[in-house]
Order: C-alpha cells, then structure tokens, then sequence
C-alpha cells in the first residue's frame, strides 16, 4: 500500500490545540500546534448569542482547523515522494 495521509497521521502530528471564544461574541477560533512548530487555525460562529454552544463550536472549530491539514500533509508526502 503506498502512503497515504490518515487521520491517525494528522492527529500524531498535532503537538498542542487551544480554544479561543471572543468574549461576548458567537465566534470559537482553534488553533492546533503541529510537532514542527507550524500551526494552523479553524474558525467556528452561529448567527446570534442565544444559539451559541461552546462545545460545539469547540468541535467544529477543530474541524475546520483539521479539514486544512488533509491538503497540506498531502502535498507534504507528494512533495517528500514519502519521505
């Protein structure tokens, strides 16, 4: 089988992650820290306060922050021919 991104390789990767809620504000900002320094953000928000869930935001956030790294590890293990 040749090498492949998984999300078991994405997540081994990821050194640290923190969550930012603005304060007063519908918007829940993840940052995940890679094993090499580099990071990278996802961002999260509903319409108004009343509908706002800090774990889900928290949950989707991460996931946005998550769905970036599919394409930069891709062209990482392209780019390294699997190095």
């Amino acid at each position: 089988t040749a090498k492949r991104v998984t999300l078991e390789s994405i997540n081994s990767a990821i050194r640290d992650e923190h969550y930012y809620p603005p304060f007063g504000t519908p918007l829940t900002m993840c940052f995940l820290t890679m094993e090499n320094g580099y990071f990278v953000t996802g961002e999260s928000a509903c319409i108004s306060l009343e509908n706002f869930d800090a774990e889900l935001g928290k949950k989707i956030a991460r996931q946005r922050a998550v769905d970036k790294l599919w394409s930069l590890m891709g062209f990482h293990l392209a780019y390294c021919k699997g190095e």
